[in-house]
């Protein structure tokens, strides 16, 4: 009996025990994990955008995620936490992208640093990102450098290849035009060097006839004028113009305004807005120009109807109403901010940097509303590259138009 008496206790106690360690390894399980920039409260976020200097036009994306994240926080944030977004004006110059990157990262003490637009600025920091093992993700670039998960894994692009892109218009010219003779402007730097990498590939053993002018230009000329007049004179009937807005706009108003008549003008993505580049040329004078594209014009009538492009207006109008919304940076710049919505969300309770960026790198089939149909978002462990697909569009004088399918970009 006695025997009976303490044996009972010592089951209840094992019992007990393995209830007690099952329930630690349960909670354990669902523990919370944070890094630097991360609480119960708050998810901590930093980006550079230029909000001045020569590309300014595309300081709406900081602007338009400002607001995003503003809106999200009056909805209850993500999983239950505020986020607070910390953007800094680096001018579109590396010196100034590294200092003001350098504060987020050890002054403001951010979780991930994201949406940074171009190359050269983003590859100054990209060494100290990767070292610091800080994200640096969805980046306004689609250079090769920015696609290296070997050797630079904390570092994800958010645009298309532009080599990809470059590719594509050969294709198109081999199809329309066999017989062309092609003059390309392009920024000397990885943005304009990848474009012409990529047009070259496409074009084959062909590219060495066909392309029968060339012109850099760099970031801090005041215009084209000179290139434009150099490659007119190489007898090309085709224009390709690798340029960012403001200079793409110079070369379109350029070409026209000195006669010079191509069969066909080709205008890299990062530059095909109306509003930023088509307007300033002249519309008259960009008619009939092609470029790829990726995401919607929410000014373009094609698009008035859809249930998308309605909700990205009413956010404009209620959260950024001082911002140009016939500026379709801004509809790039409310992607950005719904991919790194998605990727926090993925996140759940462990808000480690290692989590975000596996989240980043792990995106299947995310159609965000403003994405053009067909298009959507898609990286591995293996590829960063977001999207495999574009739109070949055509400006009909008041908007792009598609013409056909999306096409694989590789």
């Amino acid at each position: 009996m006695t025997q009976q008496n303490h044996t009972l206790p010592r089951r209840t106690a094992l019992l007990l025990t393995g209830a007690a360690l099952l329930l630690g390894s349960t909670m354990a399980l669902a523990q919370k994990k944070y890094d630097t920039g991360a609480s119960d409260t708050e998810i901590k976020l930093g980006m550079a955008m230029p909000y001045s200097g020569p590309v300014s036009s595309y300081g709406i994306v900081g602007k338009v995620n400002e607001a995003y994240f503003k809106m999200i926080n009056e909805k209850g944030g993500i999983n239950g936490r505020k986020v607070t977004l910390i953007s800094y004006d680096d001018q579109y110059t590396p010196p100034r992208t590294t200092e003001v990157v350098r504060k987020l990262v050890e002054q403001d003490e951010v979780l991930a640093v994201y949406g940074n637009l171009g190359s050269a600025s983003n590859a100054a920091i990209m060494r100290y990102m990767n070292a610091k093992k800080v994200p640096h993700l969805l980046l306004g670039v689609g250079a090769d450098r920015f696609n290296d998960p070997k050797n630079n894994p904390w570092t994800t692009p958010y645009m298309p290849s532009y080599e990809g892109e470059g590719s594509l218009y050969a294709k198109n010219i081999l199809k329309t035009m066999p017989g062309a003779k092609i003059a390309v402007l392009y920024q000397n730097d990885d943005f304009g060097k990848d474009l012409l990498k990529g047009l070259k590939k496409g074009l084959g053993d062909k590219a060495a006839s066909m392309i029968v002018g060339e012109a850099s230009f760099e970031i801090a000329d005041p215009t084209v004028d000179s290139q434009i007049i150099k490659l007119q004179a190489s007898g090309a009937d085709v224009f390709v113009n690798f340029a960012t807005a403001r200079f793409a706009a110079q070369a379109i108003r350029k070409v026209y305004d000195i006669g010079w008549r191509p069969k066909q003008q080709y205008l890299t993505y990062v530059s095909a807005y109306v509003k930023m580049t088509l307007e300033p040329a002249g519309l008259d004078k960009s008619n009939g120009i092609m470029a790829m594209a990726f995401f919607k014009d929410a000014t373009q009538p094609r698009w008035a109807d859809d249930p998308a492009t309605k909700e990205f207006l009413a956010f404009m109008k209620k959260y950024a109403p001082d911002q140009d919304v016939t500026n379709a940076a801004g509809v790039y710049g409310y992607g950005v901010a719904q991919a790194m919505e998605q990727v926090l969300r993925a996140s759940g309770d462990n808000l480690t940097r290692e989590n975000v960026l596996k989240q980043a790198t792990s995106l299947k089939a995310v159609s965000t509303g403003m994405l053009l149909p067909g298009v959507a978002l898609n990286t591995s462990s293996t590829d960063y590259w977001p999207f495999s697909t574009l739109q070949l569009v055509r400006f009909n004088g008041k908007e792009f138009e598609p013409m056909g399918q999306s096409i694989a970009v590789k």
